[in-house]
């Protein structure tokens, strides 16, 4: 990543290759109080110099291939908390949650790559987490972490969006979903820690809290074998490059995590929002490594019979598995937009009345955005040529189980 930082609203270094500047967003007062330093509500913080991509053979000089880049900032809400955001790509908004102690930007290698299903990636960081502030001891609990997730999209000018979340990220999706309906497209849960067994598996932390510090020890080292350094120096070294900010930021904060934490061991049971998509007819999508120790596979096969959604078993991932192989989510994200959740995207288009055929990015983001959405102004302008010239096969196979009633 660009070590350059600079605030919006000037022309960075690292903006160069066709981009446009990006320029802040700052309060409408200003010119009120002439006297009052204008706020800057929006800091940049890097984007890519180079194309963030995962193994595969090195590009061929004559091919004309650019791959989306993320965009990192930092925004500030109205009021006053800070959160960090990477964007990328045009057209429907999908919503990506990370795990505990992750941040969106590790997640890059996997982002970049669905950006040509005609999604533009806005992946959020949460409280505690990346460039986002913590929560008030108070105000530590999921549902707490879920509505500012919500604040932070209605910042953006988000409208209803495709909400994806890892571990943690989607048990927050789930809670936004089922409290605010009308703000999910779908949902996709991956590797997510809501469903009967989890909750049961909380109530057990909590009798025992060391038995949590275990779980979050197989976390841990399952996040360091995420790095192939021995299989794949260079996609180590890509890795290495994303994971290094996160690794410091804990080491020099580790109380960030005591809130996300308790927050988690504090959650109550995920049935009754579980029981809410269902009955709000969300399509719910639950992709989950077979070989999760952390959160058993047992945890999704619950989550897809109560919310009557697709179950995606990914044969030999572990809880990091879309770490582990930037590949292999998109290959999913790929096969089921050719199913039920590509007919999801449609509905939500037609709806809005943009006819995904014909449709430019303009005319679907003018439908699924709010007018004048400081996303769209977020957003890095790019030229963007895939080929899948510059990509491995997935690492890992699996198989799609569909949706099938609470009874079967």
């Amino acid at each position: 990543m660009s070590g350059g930082i600079g605030w919006l609203g000037h022309t960075c270094p690292v903006i160069d290759d066709g981009w446009d500047p990006i320029r802040v967003r700052v309060d409408d007062d200003a010119d009120v109080h002439p006297a009052r330093p204008r706020s800057k509500k929006v800091r940049h913080l890097a984007v890519a110099q180079e194309p963030i991509i995962g193994p595969g053979p090195e590009r061929d000089d004559d091919v004309d291939v650019t791959l989306p880049r993320l965009a990192r900032h930092e925004v500030t809400l109205e009021d006053g908390h800070t959160v960090g955001v990477a964007i990328c790509g045009r057209g429907v908004p999908l919503v990506v949650v990370h795990g505990f102690s992750a941040e969106g930007i590790l997640y890059a290698q996997t982002l970049s790559r669905l950006v040509d299903l005609g999604f533009k990636v806005i992946a959020v960081d949460t409280a505690g987490h990346g460039g986002t502030l913590g929560l008030p001891t108070g105000a530590q609990s999921m549902k707490s972490y879920a509505e500012l997730l919500g604040r932070v999209l209605d910042h953006l000018g988000v409208g209803p969006a495709v909400l994806a979340g890892h571990s943690m990220g989607g048990r927050l999706v789930t809670e936004l979903a089922a409290s605010q309906p009308e703000r999910a497209i779908a949902v996709v849960l991956l590797d997510a820690i809501v469903g009967d067994t989890w909750d049961r598996m909380v109530n057990v932390f909590r009798l025992f809290p060391p038995l949590l510090m275990g779980t979050g020890a197989t976390l841990l080292v399952d996040t360091i074998t995420t790095v192939p350094w021995f299989r794949d120096p260079r996609q180590a070294l890509k890795l290495g490059r994303l994971v290094a900010p996160t690794l410091r930021s804990h080491v020099r904060r580790p109380w960030r995590l005591l809130g996300p934490a308790a927050s988690i061991l504090r959650s109550k049971s995920s049935r009754s929002m579980l029981d809410q998509l269902r009955q709000e007819r969300i399509p719910v999508f639950t992709i989950h490594g077979d070989r999760d120790i952390a959160v058993p596979m047992a945890t999704a096969k619950d989550t897809a019979r109560r919310t009557r959604g697709d179950l995606v078993v990914v044969e030999g991932g572990s809880h990091s598995w879309l770490l582990k192989d930037p590949e292999t989510l998109p290959a999913i994200m790929h096969a089921l937009m050719r199913g039920r959740l590509g007919t999801a995207v449609l509905r939500a288009q037609l709806e809005r009345g943009v006819d995904p055929v014909d449709a430019t990015d303009d005319e679907v983001e003018a439908a699924l955005y709010a007018p004048d959405a400081l996303v769209l102004e977020l957003t890095p302008r790019q030229r963007i040529h895939d080929t899948e010239d510059l990509h491995r096969p997935p690492r890992y196979t699996w198989k799609v189980l569909a949706a099938r009633s609470k009874g079967d």
